[in-house]
């Protein structure tokens, strides 16, 4: 019975592409960033080669790692989770997701508006802490909805579950997605609820993303057809639109898809489980908190034991990123253009330097082979 466990340690990158400043990311390196904070610590993934790994020279690797190890290159024209994922998947996107950086159009916010009976407050890229923040209270005296949008390619609302309650939220993020196609196809819609009182607004755990679907076969698709699991824990469901998915669950926080994850572990199936570990983006990366993002990776590589020890014979482990999202660049709270870390476990897995793969595409071509399936997907197999 072949299993594979995908882990995405979503914005993890280890250094900035050949072409990060085409993106405003030059010098950007998400993981050594990570590394100056007092907790950082990560003895499980260096003794798997995290730091051995091309370009990772601020940290002397170790001389016999445990795993195959290799840097992976973006094909695609992104830097963002929808495009990372997908890519991951075997589907490279050679023209970029739109942007808004002077906000949406009326010929989208007149029909949204007038479909969820809503006005709109903001209309421009902002943090989305500092958002609520400035928007909250006129949100919370005029009912009108807070959309606002970032670097990638996302349409996103917030409200307060008081004046909109998350289930209506969602009802108009639909919509959204709805009207959101052809040229102005952002890639996610996302829902952020928030709670609190002025001055006080923390944003929830019940946010959505409502994503395109994916434009062409991914490993998903292929997986399923050939009559395979594939389990998304975490935010995978969202990201590919539920499109070659058997089973998913949620969570909440890294603490909790880790252990979703091996409760994953402990069960019967052949196929992929698919994780997203998203709290180094949301809660960290996009806050340049430098503590958070070294407390979480630490809280990951504390528990890679629990998970490598209940791995079968079988069963391989695959540790990758989606982008970065560099806590130390004080530029810009964005997602960064980044190289992402591959890492390969297994108990019939040889360990090998792959150096440096030109594309994301190679994880969903080596998922595909370690499970005996074909598949027309971009990307080559490592192994």
């Amino acid at each position: 019975m072949k299993r594979v466990f995908l882990i995405v340690l979503d914005s993890v990158g280890i250094g900035a592409m050949e072409d990060a400043a085409e993106f405003g990311d030059e010098g950007t390196n998400t993981l050594k960033s990570a590394a100056k904070g007092s907790c950082f610590h990560m003895p499980n993934m260096e003794q798997l080669g995290l730091f051995n790994i091309d370009g990772v020279d601020w940290k002397e690797g170790i001389v016999s790692p445990g795993a195959v190890y290799g840097r992976m290159r973006e094909a695609s024209k992104g830097k963002d989770t929808t495009i990372g994922h997908w890519e991951i998947a075997g589907v490279i996107s050679k023209e970029p997701l739109p942007i808004y950086p002077d906000g949406f159009p009326e010929e989208i916010l007149a029909p949204f508006s007038q479909m969820t009976g809503r006005g709109i407050l903001c209309n421009r890229p902002y943090s989305g802490t500092e958002v609520i923040k400035e928007f909250g209270d006129e949100h919370v005296k005029t009912g009108k909805l807070i959309v606002y949008t970032s670097a990638d390619s996302v349409f996103q609302i917030a409200a307060h579950e008081d004046v909109v309650p998350v289930e209506t939220l969602y009802e108009y993020c639909r919509i959204a997605r709805e009207l959101l196609c052809g040229k102005h196809g952002v890639g996610r819609v996302i829902a952020r609820p928030f709670t609190g009182e002025s001055g006080n607004y923390q944003r929830t755990s019940g946010r959505h993303d409502y994503s395109l679907e994916p434009p062409a076969q991914t490993m998903l698709d292929v997986i399923k057809k050939a009559g395979k699991e594939v389990i998304g824990v975490g935010k995978i469901r969202d990201i590919f639109a539920g499109r070659g998915i058997t089973s998913y669950v949620y969570t909440n926080g890294n603490t909790d898809g880790i252990e979703k994850t091996i409760a994953y572990l402990e069960e019967d199936f052949e196929g992929l489980c698919f994780v997203n570990l998203v709290d180094y983006d949301m809660l960290y990366g996009h806050r340049n908190d430098i503590e958070g993002y070294a407390r979480a990776l630490a809280e990951f590589d504390t528990a890679l034991p629990r998970i490598m020890g209940k791995l079968r014979e079988e069963d391989v482990l695959m540790i990758t990123a989606d982008h970065g999202c560099d806590p130390g660049y004080v530029v810009s709270t964005d997602h960064s253009r980044e190289h992402t870390p591959f890492l390969i476990y297994g108990k019939n897995i040889k360990p090998v330097n792959l150096g440096t793969r030109d594309t994301f595409a190679d994880i969903g071509a080596t998922v595909l082979k370690l499970l005996g399936i074909e598949g027309n997907i971009s990307g080559q197999s490592v192994l």
